[in-house]
This record gives C-alpha cells, structure tokens and sequence, in this order.
C-alpha cells in the first residue's frame, strides 16, 4: 500500500493502483452492488479529459508539455486500457463525483509514470488543478453519459437492428407465395400470406432503426462548460465549444454545446426520451418474438406453421423436446429494458434544483439496454430469424379447415347462410368448401363461383 491524500487527508492505496485517495475513499464508502460505472462510460471520460486537455493547452490554462502527457493518458482511457483502474461501484454519489475524480486521479497518475516520476506524487500533473481544469463532476458526468450513450447507439445498436431487419425483410420476401389462416384476439380469421406477417415484423424493425436514429439525435446536446451549476464559473468560454467539436470529430456524432447548460445539468429529459425509444424498441422485438414462438408451437399439436432451427436440447426428462429458447432470450431482454425504462423515468423526474443526482444509475440502466438490444438482436437474427422455414402443407390445411373461410361467402350468399354454413362446419367437423359443394342449388351458387369466393389468395391479396 502507499499513502496518498486528498482534501480529507491520508488514504492507504493499493501499490498497483493508478486510482487515488479520492476514489479509494468511494471504494470503501460505497460497496453496494460490486459493479462498477459502465466500460462506455468510463472510456467516455477518458475522451472528455482528452478533449479538455488539448483545449486547455491551445487556450493557454495549462503548459503544453502536461497537456501533452494528460492527452497520452486521457487517450489510454478512451481506448479502455485502464478499464481495471476504475472500480468504484454505481451506487455512488448521484452526480458522479467518485467517478470524475477517479478518471482524475488515474490520469495524473498515469502521467507520472510517463514523466517517470512517482505514482501518487502528483508531479508533474495535479488531478484538480491540470486534469479537472475548466470542468466540474457536474458537467463531465453528463456529458460521457451522452457521449457513452450516443456511441453505443450509433456503433452497436444500430447495425444490430439493421441487421435483424434485412433477415425479417428476406424472409417477407421468401414466404409472399405461402398462404396461411390469419388470426385475430387468437381466434381463426381470413387468410393471410405469411410474407405479409413477416413483412409487418420487417416494417417494426424499419421504425426501430428510425427510433434509434432519434435516441441518437436526442442526445446531441453535451452539458460540458456549465461547470458547478451551469453558469460556466472558472470556464473559458470558449472551452465547451473547442473542446466539444473534439469530441464530435472523434466519434463522428454531431455533438454540441447545450443550448441551455441550466436545463442541461439539473434535468436528464434527453436520456428518459432516448431510453424511450429503446423501450418501443423493446416492445417491437417482444411483440415480433413472441408470435414468431406461437407460429412455431407444436411442432406436431399446435400451430407449427413455421420450424425455427433447433439450437440446444429443450428438456431434460423430455427426449427430442426443443423450445424456442432464442425468442425467450427476446422476452426476457424486453422484460429488463422494460424496467429499466422506469428507473430512468424515475430517476430523471427527481432532479432536484440545479443538478440531477441520479445519474450513475441512469447511466447503468441506459448503457445496459443498448447493450442487451445490441446482443439479443444479433443472437435472435443469427440463430433464429435466418434459419425460419415455412411448413407450407400445414399452413394450407389449417386455411382449409378454417370457419373463417365463410367470410368471403357472405356478399355472394348472405350473411345468415355463411354463419350457417360456419356452425354446421362445426357440428360436422366438414371444411366450409365440403358442405357448400353439398348445397350448391340450396345456395343458389355454380362450383366455379365457390372456388373464385374461397380463393385463398384472393383473399389474402398481394
């Protein structure tokens, strides 16, 4: 262990920490969860202080030769390669103080070791006079939940679902010519091409990607240079904007100034709408989960009109038994973004004053819906979607055996004979064609004329 110190006094370190005595004095305070700030969030203040830095040197506010060496170690984060040095857990301080310091102090740390100078000496880089220059916990926190959230958006999720969409939309297009029964409240209705239903899971997936782009969007507004409470106190104004453009050229997403820091640092209104949106998204993929499983029920005493690929052995006391366990992986996800949507409702509706003291945790929910969306959407697309194949025998019998085929009846013969057509099919377990060739005369209709009404394709149209 070495001794390090803060503005409280001594702390004992571990000797192979780059962290300091600010973040070993989170450690003990906080040991609520065991799990620490999002990876994506911890790289994101390493782009922050990167950014900051170079800043700070082209404005003068400190030397060249230690910005260049808090760019070196800033970048090290940013890329995760100090990801181990950052271990205070979530439930920490609501504003995200620990973590800010923590990024502070393994950067100045690391800058000692490049200045060959003594970890925990704070020479030739202080973590609050150098790193932290011109910034607040207040308003770096913010911004990497923006910058963590928004790249995880843009790099992971969103070539996730438009991969899962390309596989929806090609099996639209395989199964146009497959005519199925359609079903309403669970109940037989007229026919269907099963194209169609997987083209209306493929259109899901279209305004997913819209809504993902709109997360993205929502999160464009970075809160850096409000500093303590949003006046900008001890921030060059022309630091947010020099230093933001920064960080928009690194990432490649049109990340700006906040147009009011107020708003941007007491209220997080940007994330419980970008989480939002992840939450429709959610309940697109449940939605199209769940009746992908319906369809495949069975496979032999159900509805089994699609075969989903068999990935692992369904049961354990059930020989040859498999389930469709990559639609429950979709479910259960749904289920966590679900609740994550109201961690971050509830926690964004309870800033209080000028700063939101919920943001580690919104951050945690946040990054981990991006995450289990990104994962679950690429599994379900690899192992499930692509491999789907249509049972075209089963699909055309159960139209046959249908009472909803009466439907199309009704404006050739009446209402009340179709119903009671539909009824008879029932006490007589005959398909609706069956009894109506028996009463051709009766219904006053040619065999011609009964085989154009209960076309199936007809029905179901392009």
């Amino acid at each position: 262990m070495r001794t390090e110190s803060d503005s409280m006094g001594d702390m004992q370190v571990p000797d192979d920490a780059l962290y300091g005595a600010s973040t070993q004095r989170a450690v003990l305070n906080f040991p609520v969860s065991g799990e620490a700030v999002d990876p994506g969030v911890v790289r994101a203040f390493g782009l922050v202080k990167w950014a900051a830095a170079r800043t700070n040197g082209e404005l003068g506010h400190v030397p060249k030769e230690i910005t260049s060496l808090i760019e070196k170690a800033a970048e090290e984060v940013y890329q995760g390669k100090l990801d181990q040095h950052f271990p205070v857990d979530v439930y920490q301080t609501g504003s995200g103080t620990s973590t800010n310091m923590n990024a502070n102090e393994v950067i100045a740390n690391r800058c000692s070791q490049l200045a060959g100078k003594p970890v925990g000496s704070k020479d030739p880089v202080h973590p609050n006079d150098h790193v932290n220059q011109g910034q607040s916990s207040n308003d770096t926190f913010p911004t990497a939940m923006h910058i963590a959230a928004g790249v995880a958006l843009k790099d992971d999720l969103l070539p996730a679902l438009e991969g899962l969409h390309q596989a929806l939309a090609a099996k639209a297009e395989e199964f146009h010519d497959v005519l199925k029964i359609g079903r309403t409240h669970l109940m037989d209705a007229t026919p269907v091409r099963l194209g169609q239903e997987f083209g209306g899971y493929a259109k899901q997936l279209e305004f997913g990607i819209d809504r993902a782009r709109k997360a993205l969007k929502a999160l464009h507004e970075l809160a850096l240079g409000g500093t303590a409470v949003g006046t900008g106190l001890n921030c060059h104004p022309d630091f947010p904007p020099a230093a933001i453009a920064f960080i928009a050229e690194k990432t490649g997403i049109e990340f700006v100034e906040a147009d009011n820091h107020f708003e941007g640092q007491a209220a997080k209104d940007a994330l419980v709408e970008a989480h939002g949106q992840l939450n429709t998204i959610a309940a697109s993929l449940f939605k199209i989960a769940s009746d992908i499983r319906i369809l495949s029920s069975g496979p032999r005493c159900g509805i089994g009109e699609i075969s989903l690929p068999a990935t692992q052995p369904g049961s354990s006391i059930m020989p040859g038994k498999v389930n469709p366990v990559m639609c429950e992986a979709v479910t259960m996800v749904s289920a966590r973004v679900f609740g994550n949507q109201s961690t971050i409702t509830w926690s964004g509706a309870n800033g209080h004053l000028d700063l939101n003291v919920f943001m580690p945790v919104m951050a945690k929910a946040f990054m981990e819906s991006v995450r289990l969306l990104t994962n679950v959407s690429t599994i379900f697309n690899e192992k499930c979607v692509s491999g789907i194949v249509a049972n075209r025998e089963r699909c055309s019998s159960l139209i046959e055996f249908s009472l909803s085929m009466v439907t199309s009846l009704a404006p050739v013969i009446g209402y009340d004979p179709a119903s009671k057509i539909a009824k008879d099919s029932v006490k007589t377990g005959k398909t609706v064609r069956e009894l109506c060739m028996e009463q051709l005369d009766e219904l006053g209709i040619t065999e011609a004329q009964l085989t154009e009404a209960l076309d199936p394709a007809t029905m179901a149209g392009g």
